[in-house]
């Protein structure tokens, strides 16, 4: 026999013999392994082409009871709002699939980017959260202020730093942050979290607190249209929310700060404020405009 060819059966048309030049068929098999190998290091390297989602996937923790961030629905666990559309830009313009995570305080969206179960975590500046995690410049500007009774004598901001004043935040949240470090002449209460609705307006309208500590979009939404509450006018703080990311690495913060800067030129912000029907929050202002 020609050890230039090698017979076989070919399964589709039963058993029957026939010669392929051995070469031939080897070239053919070294081709097919060769794309085969391709398709697979096409995929292998995703996560060392985007260091900001390393494991292919880009995972964003936020405040998931921030309506200035976003909602979630109960039912279903979709997230709509601001966080969701940058989030989805973000993933748009690296080239990878993205993941919401929606966390019940900002402490643990520290913590989700801290022990890398999360790649981006959505929350406030502060100089303490500072000292653990990166932080890019604020996409998005959250004013804070006071819910009270419509017949409280506080009217500006100001008007709630007094003795006996009795001011709620949620604990470790902008509110309390900022609120513990600014009062002179009370303090703030931190509570686990928000209370919900009924429960401020009834510790209002009772008289057990003076004043609740949140967001304006928070406040709108708990105040609602009963006109026996009302939002002060006038705002103790604009946090800047911005995104963190594990500390230490100068150019994965510039890659993102400008990923964040050229998303902010654009109308994507302000198009997901106005489709969620947010007041009191507005866009931050890309660097140097």
């Amino acid at each position: 026999m020609d050890k230039k060819f090698i017979k076989f059966w070919t399964p589709m048309s039963g058993p029957c013999s026939g010669q392929v030049p051995y070469n031939r068929a080897m070239d053919t098999m070294a081709r097919i392994l060769s794309a085969f190998l391709v398709a697979i290091l096409a995929v292998a390297p995703l996560a060392a082409q985007n260091p900001l989602a390393p494991t292919g996937t880009l995972r964003a923790a936020f405040l998931g009871t921030n309506p200035s961030l976003g909602r979630v629905d109960a039912k279903t666990g979709s997230v709509t709002g601001p966080v969701a559309d940058m989030v989805k830009e973000l993933a748009r313009r690296m080239g990878v699939p993205y993941a919401l995570i929606p966390v019940p305080d900002a402490r643990v969206v520290a913590e989700r980017v801290l022990n890398n179960t999360a790649d981006l975590g959505f929350m406030a500046y502060n100089a303490g959260r500072a000292k653990e995690v990166d932080f890019t410049e604020a996409w998005l500007l959250m004013p804070n202020s006071f819910l009270v009774r419509a017949d409280s004598p506080i009217q500006k901001v100001e008007d709630a730093d007094k003795t006996g004043v009795k001011i709620i935040a949620a604990k470790n949240d902008t509110q309390d942050v900022y609120l513990s470090a600014h009062l002179k002449n009370t303090s703030v209460t931190p509570v686990p979290k928000v209370p919900e609705r009924d429960e401020v307006q009834s510790l209002l309208l009772g008289g057990k607190i003076d004043a609740l500590a949140a967001n304006r979009q928070r406040l709108f939404d708990i105040a609602g249209d009963d006109n026996r509450l009302r939002i002060v006018a006038d705002d103790f703080f604009v946090a800047g929310q911005a995104i963190a990311i594990t500390k230490g690495d100068a150019s994965r913060i510039a890659a993102l700060n400008k990923l964040v800067e050229e998303i902010l030129t654009t109308d994507t912000v302000k198009s997901s404020i106005d489709r969620a029907g947010l007041r009191g929050v507005y866009p931050a202002k890309p660097k140097g405009h």
